[in-house]
């Protein structure tokens, strides 16, 4: 049993955590649903992560994940800090519309297709994620 929260407000793990006590806390699985935060979500006592960043840079986000959970604070952190455009960025339209967009890019995927009621990325922010993957080192 568990919870995602997607939030971005890590004083509400906090809370959690102090609400349910040590035991309890332990046998509940907190995830992190907010890539910007996971991070620091992570360092502060969540379990993982379900994130969309991860569909465009998965060993990135995986190696960042594990160095957070094994408690290696400044690893993480500069792990992240490259990512930290691209988590923001993905979400300048509904997902998945921007990641879609940016893995068809990076030809992890052959187009952007969204099945209706969306469709692709409004070209208005073309430069916005193309600018977050060039942050990342993708582009």
């Amino acid at each position: 049993v568990g919870i995602k929260d997607a939030t971005g407000d890590i004083s509400r793990l906090t809370s959690l955590k102090k609400i349910l006590g040590k035991e309890k806390s332990d046998n509940f699985l907190k995830y992190s649903g907010d890539d910007a935060t996971t991070t620091d979500f992570l360092l502060e006592g969540g379990d993982g992560c379900i994130s969309v960043t991860a569909n465009i840079v998965p060993k990135k986000m995986h190696d960042m994940v594990h160095a957070a959970l094994e408690g290696n604070g400044d690893l993480a952190m500069k792990l992240n800090q490259p990512l930290t455009l691209l988590h923001k960025k993905l979400f300048v339209e509904s997902n998945p519309i921007p990641c879609k967009w940016a893995a068809s890019r990076l030809g992890l995927i052959e187009n952007a297709y969204c099945r209706p009621p969306l469709d692709e990325m409004d070209p208005q922010y073309i430069g916005a994620v193309e600018e977050a993957l060039t942050a990342a080192g993708l582009l």
